[in-house]
């Protein structure tokens, strides 16, 4: 009999342990990883820097030296119709072509597997959060915008040179952020245009898979900053268009199908 009763008490712990093991199991929740990564092309081919190979819609020939810009709050839109806001450890990523490790960016939240429908990010920074002094550090700290034009950061700065009307070789910087309203320019401002805007990449569908990793690649397609739906002249705009809205606005238009998006695995 007091064999029996062991036996049973066995039997019995067993069962427990094993239901408290399956429970443990189910209750583990499932995670995927993202990481995005930043390219830049020209024509459907890799962007080539310092070298004066590019014409745009406007017959101006230019070079490109460098980009950095700042994307923020990216958004994973699922087919079941949830929008997945990407800001557990950071919202706002710098990007920049001198910095390799600024052109990978390994997303830290826990992101549930499943069928996503597109991708969507903010181009820039929102007035929300594009505050003064939120960068201390270099290279975000070197983006900052100036406060008597309205604060904050760059969204961009594309830098470069192009060929003018009058054959001379002259520099641009193709800088987007606030905006003003001038009552006399460049003085009396009355006011600021906030110029961030709503990028949706098309054909950006893909799959999560538990326990891996999806690697997707954003190309900006720069001559597309330059043509559609606006014609962007150098000639007419000049070097430096940070106190110029009526180009940045052209820009800004210009800059919705400005990216696009390649699943790499």
């Amino acid at each position: 009999m007091k064999k029996f009763f062991i036996i049973i008490c066995l039997l019995i712990f067993t069962f427990i342990v094993g239901c408290k093991k399956n429970s443990e199991s189910d209750d583990v929740e499932k995670f995927s990883n993202l990481t995005l990564k930043f390219a830049y092309y020209n024509e459907g081919k890799l962007l080539e820097f310092d070298t004066i190979i590019y014409e745009n819609e406007a017959g101006n020939k230019y070079l490109v030296n460098e980009i950095q810009y700042f994307i923020s709050d990216v958004i994973l839109h699922k087919s079941n119709g949830e929008n997945i806001l990407i800001d557990e450890w950071k919202d706002i990523h710098y990007i920049d072509t001198d910095i390799l490790s600024t052109q990978t960016w390994k997303i830290p939240d826990k992101l549930t597997p499943g069928n996503y429908n597109s991708i969507s990010f903010t181009f820039g920074i929102s007035e929300a959060k594009n505050h003064s002094l939120m960068f201390l550090n270099p290279p975000e700290r070197d983006m900052f915008w100036p406060e008597y034009l309205g604060g904050g950061y760059h969204y961009m700065k594309l830098n470069g040179k192009w060929l003018s009307d009058e054959n001379t070789i002259n520099p641009f910087d193709f800088h987007l952020g606030i905006g003003q309203i001038y009552h006399s320019y460049p003085d009396s401002i009355t006011g600021f245009i906030q110029n961030y805007f709503e990028v949706n990449l098309p054909s950006s569908s893909f799959e999560l898979i538990e326990n891996q990793t999806k690697e997707i690649e954003i190309s900006m397609n720069i001559e597309n900053w330059f043509r559609n739906p606006n014609i962007y002249d150098h000639d007419v705009y000049g070097g430096d268009i940070m106190q110029n809205q009526e180009a940045m606005n052209l820009a800004c238009e210009n800059g919705h199908n400005v990216f696009t998006i390649k699943i790499i695995n």
